[in-house]
């Protein structure tokens, strides 16, 4: 076999055990602010700054932290994300409540009726939240495109698995599907810890019968 015949053949494996996979992303605790929240804690019309993009179209790492405060204990520079949204929300990690002192729910982005509230803290200033504070249902953001070729559907439970040293098949995973998103999955640190996480992971859909 000659050697471009050999790379070809590399390159064609490589892509078919692509096809159809998809990244994933560990996220850790960070905060959503409404622009009144943001504004309680940093000023009268205050916007946030872009440190960095972020996978998913439009979102962004800001350059300003904040400290959530539990009952228990608190957690320091806290990055918030952009852009500001209608409502606050919160999310964090199950052992991270631990260490608050607050049993927050696992949840769906958005879905925060009837959650607990947390404490936000910059500088000399805090705000209250009397809800948002929520475990994140770990979820796979599509297109539209990309959940016609898996054949699954918004709000689709699914499993999926991912290869790596501590291979793992996640159940109960919702499809999150958006002509505004790109295609990742997102676990948090429990989660990516549970199967060695490692920064270019990929996940395929298990569809359940």
């Amino acid at each position: 076999m000659s050697l471009e015949n050999l790379v070809n053949k590399v390159i064609d494996k490589v892509q078919e055990e692509l096809q159809g996979s998809f990244e994933v992303e560990a996220s850790g605790r960070h905060v959503h602010l409404s622009q009144s929240d943001l504004e309680a804690l940093f000023g009268p019309g205050y916007q946030l700054t872009k440190a960095k993009d972020l996978s998913q179209p439009g979102q962004f790492a800001s350059q300003e932290r904040v400290t959530l405060v539990g009952p228990k204990g608190a957690f320091h520079n806290v990055v918030i994300l952009g852009p500001v949204r209608q409502h606050s929300q919160v999310e964090v990690s199950l052992t991270d409540c631990l260490q608050l002192g607050v049993k927050a729910p696992i949840r769906e982005s958005g879905d925060i009726d009837g959650t607990p509230g947390v404490v936000l803290a910059y500088g000399d200033k805090c705000t209250a939240l009397d809800k948002g504070l929520i475990v994140a249902k770990r979820h796979v953001h599509m297109t539209p495109e990309d959940a016609r070729k898996a054949n699954v559907e918004n709000h689709e439970i699914v499993q999926v698995k991912v290869e790596g040293d501590r291979p793992l098949i996640f159940d109960d995973v919702v499809i999150r599907v958006s002509p505004k998103f790109a295609t990742y999955m997102h676990i948090d640190y429990d989660e990516a810890n549970a199967c060695g996480f490692k920064k270019g992971m990929r996940g395929r859909i298990i569809k359940k019968k």
